[in-house]
């Protein structure tokens, strides 16, 4: 017999942990339903997230004083607009204390300051329905946040202006702060802002993009700790005024050497106290979902009563590594297999799949290579199966698998929404039985990409002057990558919708695509905020474009898309608004981004498309 649930329902059993596919009615993943489980938790999490719109709105006019879009990136960062009520039934990872609601209020324990409290005394709503209500909990923030804007008598224009409150709101460190508190608090107003920039709208999130004058909000020390995207662009010689970066490597200058990490160069480095001489050697490399944020997961690592740590955590919005505990030493994650494991916390909730991005898993698969690489741990080791929501204890011989998957063990971390099979993928390209084919590597032409990025009589907001060339300086694979130059057109105030077109736009001059299993995608990097990117397929009723997909500014991310999944394609050209066809070519990569006067430069390598 089939169980039907009203939205309500839904909502009231996401809040309580429950995962959103069982809320559903489907069943566990598999091998082959694991993308129609996602699917199921996220047409639940739309109808749960609904209503979040009319609350936001609801409280910029009772609190005017707040900026607009500050609130709907506070809940991105802190919850991915998921109202979650922790109860018994909710897995508390490493002990660490519960952030309820949508927008991650915390009692004062552990370490944490008592906001729940401190919003229930501003908005005159009891503890309890900030607790249980969305709406309760989006107006008692923001009159907490209004409060103390009015408490030092400042009102936020922008929501740079909002550093301080943002800060306060992480809850860390409570009253006792010392540097790393202090870090993890910048790391929480980081994120806020970093959310802003880039903006949201999809999976019924909708974050408004609101460009952050980065300078502006936080200090140049700290824009280097938290990796922040280009601040200040010199358009002559695509570089940073002020040398923030190093913008080729992305790395920082030695300026800020004290925060690097020595074991691995990518992360930063900020000491946990909790961790024991090492019994055996590194053999196994454990997986972790955190329960909660980077920001609060940091703070709790370095000032716990429970002694837990890890070595490493990633952060969701851009993968972003902090390093906790050194390599050589054991840290308390796994119980009695500390002493042989690694473990990597990665920043989000196992019942929300928003929180596992294309940049975290791309810099967790680089950390755990580089694992396997040190200690002569095989990659194709790591678990290749279903995900699972409960406990699943695996062999010996399974080298990399998550907390769930250890003998001994409560929590069942990473859960359900964790992809093995993708994250195996990445450890090991091309296995699986997956076959990749490389498109256009531009390693010694610009292949089916030969035309300007102005060409296309669709392209908008970008002037003739904007340009395409194969480049040696920034590459992710081979030697070549293709460069685009993007310069705005002053005489109009549209924003850009670029169409880099494959083949000049002829379908018969690209190569045929097969739709049943087939995925098209392309590394790409950016060294400015706020771009997107898509796909344009054709298909046999027309052309088809993609959903969006957020470029990460000053990594190398790899974006890719499903032919056969119909959720991520709408109509553009006489199209359906599915691919139809068992036949397809790659119309073109479209790029998006508000208008600007400033030249952006994206580089692209390495367009493939691989069939499983």
């Amino acid at each position: 017999m089939s169980t039907r649930y009203s939205r309500h329902a839904l909502a009231c059993m996401l809040a309580l942990g429950f995962n959103a596919a069982v809320a559903a009615n489907q069943p566990a993943p598999t091998s082959s339903n694991f993308d129609k489980v996602l699917q199921a938790n996220e047409q639940a999490l739309r109808a749960h997230r609904a209503d979040f719109v009319g609350y936001f709105a609801e409280a910029y006019r009772r609190y005017p004083n707040l900026p607009a879009g500050s609130l709907e990136a506070i809940a991105y960062s802190a919850s991915r607009w998921q109202h979650v009520v922790p109860d018994s039934r909710t897995e508390a990872h490493q002990h660490q204390p519960p952030a309820y609601g949508v927008m991650g209020l915390r009692h004062g324990e552990g370490g944490f300051g008592d906001l729940l409290t401190q919003a229930s005394q501003a908005s005159g709503i009891s503890i309890k329905e900030i607790i249980q209500l969305p709406r309760s909990n989006i107006l008692a923030t923001a009159a907490l946040l209004s409060q103390w804007l009015s408490d030092r008598h400042a009102k936020a224009v922008r929501l740079e202006d909002l550093v301080p409150e943002l800060t306060r709101l992480s809850g860390i460190g409570g009253s006792k702060r010392s540097a790393i508190s202090d870090f993890a608090a910048e790391a929480y107003a980081y994120d806020v802002l970093l959310a802003a920039d880039r903006g949201f709208d999809d999976q019924g999130i909708r974050v408004p993009e609101k460009a952050i004058e980065w300078e502006r909000a936080l200090p140049i020390a700290a824009l280097q700790r938290q990796r922040a995207p280009f601040v200040r662009l010199d358009m002559d010689k695509d570089a940073i005024d002020g040398s923030v970066f190093d913008q080729i490597s992305g790395t920082l200058k030695d300026s800020d050497a004290a925060t690097k990490s020595t074991d691995y160069g990518p992360a930063l480095w900020v000491a946990s106290p909790y961790y024991s001489t090492r019994s055996a050697a590194v053999s196994a490399v454990t997986i972790h979902t955190m329960q909660g944020s980077y920001a609060g997961s940091i703070s709790w690592f370095q000032s716990n009563p429970y002694s837990v740590s890890a070595q490493y955590l990633i952060r969701s919005s851009d993968g972003q590594i902090t390093q906790m505990v050194r390599e050589s030493n054991a840290a308390h994650h796994v119980g009695s297999h500390n002493s042989y494991t690694q473990g990597i916390e990665h920043e989000g909730y196992v019942n929300n799949a928003a929180w596992y991005t294309t940049a975290m898993y791309n810099a967790s698969a680089a950390l755990t290579r580089h694992f396997c690489t040190r200690y002569g741990i095989p990659c194709s080791s790591a678990y290749n199966g279903a995900s699972s929501s409960g406990l699943n204890v695996l062999p010996t011989s399974t080298k990399i698998k998550g907390h769930q998957h250890y003998s001994s063990q409560s929590h069942t971390d990473p859960g359900i929404n964790w992809d093995w099979r993708r994250y195996y993928s990445l450890l090991n390209p091309g296995s699986g039985g997956s076959v990749t084919t490389v498109l256009d590597s531009f390693e010694t032409s610009e292949g089916h990409f030969n035309q300007s990025p102005a060409y296309s009589g669709s392209t908008t907001g970008i002037s003739t002057a904007s340009t395409a060339e194969r480049v040696s300086s920034m590459k992710k694979n081979g030697s070549w990558s293709e460069q685009l130059m993007l310069v705005d057109n002053a005489s109009s105030t549209a924003n850009w919708a670029v169409r880099f077109l494959s083949g000049g736009g002829t379908p018969s001059a690209n190569a045929s695509l097969a739709k049943a299993g087939g995925r098209v995608g392309f590394w790409v990097y950016s060294g400015g905020t706020g771009l997107t990117a898509a796909l344009g397929i054709d298909d046999s009723d027309g052309t088809e474009r993609s959903v969006a997909k957020t470029i990460p500014a000053n990594a190398w991310t790899y974006l890719e898309w499903k032919l056969d999944d119909s959720s991520q394609w709408s109509a553009w050209v006489g199209g359906n608004g599915a691919i139809t066809a068992g036949s397809v070519t790659l119309d073109a990569i479209w790029f998006y981004r508000a208008q600007t006067s400033y030249t952006v430069y994206v580089y692209i390598d390495d367009v493939s498309y691989r069939k499983e």
